[in-house]
């Protein structure tokens, strides 16, 4: 990589992460009962990930997640763990199949029209728009510095809205080079702002915010309702 983005301190409370809720409510790991400490749990996340597909070796430079860079003993450690040792198979725009990272926007609206896109793309693929899933918003904070794509036209390739190449091979450079993350505007809502966190230990005081449900009833375009 010839050019890295521009580093920024960013300090930013309240962001938003959409997940669905039956997810939300699971405080602890499936392997929780199996341990009696935190050691053993550790013990367990590790021979877990040995015999897991998605997180063996190393594949196009991107290193799966270690047991090492998990977090443990901090409220909701199992939904921020899930975020890095589920990804996509295909990938998102900021991570390939191997390891995941944290997507959050700074508000609301921005992770809404994120996560109704690709729901929505979803449906079209089968050609039915008859549904209703329900979100939780989970909040999180970060102070930590991060590579900033906002005004850098030498990376607009990154934000293409119909192709994760180039960005998966700008995030797997970055990954490599030790960066935090990647700051960037939504290309699914005008002046949104997204941030793609690489590293599990800077996800802050996540919890709970608001819930949504939406609706999609013959239409692309769901009703979306605060709960």
């Amino acid at each position: 990589m010839s050019r890295e983005p521009k580093l920024v301190q960013l300090r930013q409370f309240d962001t938003c992460r959409l997940i669905p809720s039956r997810f939300a409510d699971v405080e602890d790991s499936v392997l929780s009962p199996l341990a009696d400490s935190t050691d053993v749990l550790r013990d367990l996340f590790e021979l877990d990930n040995a015999t897991n597909e998605r997180l063996r070796g190393e594949y196009g430079g991107l290193p799966g997640i270690g047991v090492d860079e998990l977090v443990f003993g901090v409220p909701n450690f199992r939904i921020i763990n899930a975020a890095y040792t589920y990804p996509r198979p295909e990938g998102s725009r900021f991570n390939d199949g191997e390891r995941g990272a944290w997507y959050c926007a700074f508000d609301a609206a921005t992770a809404l029209a994120e996560i109704t896109f690709h729901k929505t793309v979803e449906y079209q693929e089968i050609d039915r728009f008859d549904d209703s899933v329900t979100y939780q918003v989970m909040l999180a904070d970060f102070t930590s510095t991060f590579h900033d794509l906002r005004g850098q036209k030498t990376f607009d390739k990154a934000l293409d809205p119909s192709s994760y190449i180039a960005s998966q091979q700008l995030a797997a450079a970055l990954l490599d080079a030790g960066s935090m993350g990647i700051i960037y505007p939504s290309v699914r809502r005008n002046g949104g702002i997204n941030l793609a966190c690489f590293r599990p230990a800077l996800v802050g005081n996540v919890r709970k915010g608001q819930a949504y449900r939406l609706t999609w009833a013959g239409s692309p375009d769901p009703v979306i309702e605060p709960l």
